[in-house]
């Protein structure tokens, strides 16, 4: 273990010794990891990512938070930065991760590059997998430490490290992949959109030590009695403004699993907030817990249990399973008692057992409760595999759907028209809005900033539009183009779309 490491936990270790002296057991408290890299042996190196960490543990130590600052790290060494990071964060804290340096998306998801990272090329995306820090893993650690809040941030939107002249790449664009199923409690920034990358500087003239992003964020956060959530729009909006100034599309996004509003420094502005402004180490009220990770294992690992999906339609719902294996017969129930129903057979042949297929969907009625589905088949060789659990939230599954239509529909979601003028229709949103928190537009700019009016969700006919809503907006004639960004149910953001007369 390096010297600076080993400093690391001596005083990691003397903090939570005196902290756990000082304070009640079940005190709160604030800590911060952030991670710089900027000396990569085989991809290019950067310059700022290390200015960038230090820029944040200073703005991070002003806001209350024990802060653990690690630069230029490698694998072994990010590795124990993290087991670092576990120790010092406990029940009930807020954790903070801020990483700058490299970044890859492989299959959707995302990996933090340490500084030897291998130099991969076409199909050695594995290398690249095996040699870093899987974003995703981070959030599970915190879970595991059932912290109560935990925020995540990530300025490591940059080009694709692994191009090489006259080489092919390892599959991968710039940018990271969006992270659209964040546990409750966690709240995400990104420094650029996705296949969108972030800018070190604006021009060579630029001699501002930290990236356009962190210089932006680091600063809005000290902003007293703002949100997270406020804290990310307005950076989102001031980056991507300096960001056109150079012809560069750079906007960040940011995921949000809050379920009350969190303030760094201070609380809401307002007379009784007053005082807590200006009391930035305060430990935040209200803060989310995280649910605990849960680990299913398998049943028999030769089995292989069915998946479903969940379609709403005017009469109900739609329910699709699939079963890896060969099926000579699908049959199920609601709860754990009663009979179970055989699905039937639809008139296809099945090349695998050349008998008839089991149909593989069922139909609920529009008013089905919450509830296991007990799912149970045939094997090839007759036996009854099952009954597998499968859980029914109406509401989950409705949001589920109807997002998916969205994504396969994005081309739609306005659409222009003059009649007495210029309209813009937002009916395709409106049809779909029980997957929408909130959507908002930018008229002739690439920066939505005005809230588009939704009807409240109707679950009972969750497409209907209502007869007095109006899904469309008049527009000025000289209308050039309409941006749209959509916030889901789930506080994951959409790519803002741009539409054009």
């Amino acid at each position: 273990m390096t010297a600076w490491l080993s400093r690391l936990l001596a005083a990691t270790c003397m903090a939570a010794a005196w902290l756990a002296l000082a304070a009640p057991a079940h005190a709160e408290k604030r800590v911060a990891l952030v991670v710089g890299n900027n000396d990569y042996k085989n991809v290019p190196k950067l310059q700022k990512a290390v200015n960038d960490a230090r820029t944040m543990g200073d703005t991070l130590k002003q806001l209350g938070f024990t802060v653990m600052v690690a630069e230029n790290q490698n694998r072994q060494a990010f590795s124990e930065t993290l087991l670092a990071f576990d120790r010092a964060v406990g029940p009930g804290d807020t954790a903070f991760f801020f990483y700058a340096g490299h970044g890859f998306e492989i299959a959707g998801q995302n990996f933090l590059l340490p500084t030897d990272v291998p130099a991969a090329t076409e199909g050695q995306e594995e290398l690249v997998r095996d040699a870093s820090v899987l974003a995703d893993r981070v959030i599970e650690r915190l879970q595991n430490k059932k912290v109560r809040t935990a925020i995540l941030v990530f300025d490591a939107c940059r080009n694709n490290p692994f191009e090489r002249s006259g080489t092919r790449a390892v599959a991968g664009g710039g940018g990271l992949a969006p992270m659209t199923q964040l546990p409750e409690g966690v709240f995400s920034v990104f420094s650029a959109g996705p296949r969108q990358t972030a800018l070190d500087r604006l021009s060579n003239d630029d001699n501002n030590p930290n990236s356009v992003f962190t210089r932006t964020f680091a600063k809005q956060l000290t902003e007293p009695g703002v949100n997270l959530v406020q804290v990310a729009q307005r950076t989102r909006r001031l980056v991507s403004e300096m960001a056109e100034t150079v012809h560069h599309k750079q906007i960040p996004v940011y995921f949000d699993q809050m379920v009350d509003d969190v303030f760094l420094n201070g609380a809401s502005k307002g007379p009784a907030a007053a005082a807590d402004a200006v009391k930035p180490a305060a430990p935040p009220q209200q803060l989310a817990a995280l649910p605990p990770v849960q680990r299913l294992a398998p049943q028999n690992d030769s089995v292989n249990a069915p998946i479903a999906s969940f379609s709403r339609h005017n009469g109900g719902w739609s329910v699709v399973f699939s079963i890896a294996d060969p099926t000579l017969g699908i049959s199920w129930r609601m709860g754990e008692a009663g009979d179970f129903r055989e699905t039937g057979f639809i008139d296809t042949l099945d090349p695998r057992t050349r008998k008839r297929m089991p149909n593989p969907s069922i139909e609920l009625p529009a008013d089905a409760p919450a509830a296991t589905i007990q799912v149970r088949y045939v094997d090839t060789n007759g036996e009854t595999q099952g009954p597998f659990p499968i859980r029914f939230d109406p509401e989950a599954a409705l949001i589920r759907d109807q997002r998916k239509i969205l994504d396969m529909t994005a081309t739609s979601w306005l659409s222009f028209r003059e009649f007495n003028g210029l309209l813009v229709y937002y009916s395709q949103l409106m049809s779909f809005r029980c997957a929408i928190r909130e959507a908002r537009i930018g008229i002739d700019s690439a920066v939505p900033d005005k809230v588009l009016k939704m009807p409240a969700c109707d679950p009972r006919d969750p497409s209907a539009i209502p007869h007095d809503a109006l899904p469309y907006l008049k527009l000025a004639p000289s209308t050039k183009s309409v941006s749209v960004e959509l916030t889901y149910r789930d506080g994951s953001v959409s790519e803002i779309k741009t539409f054009r007369r």
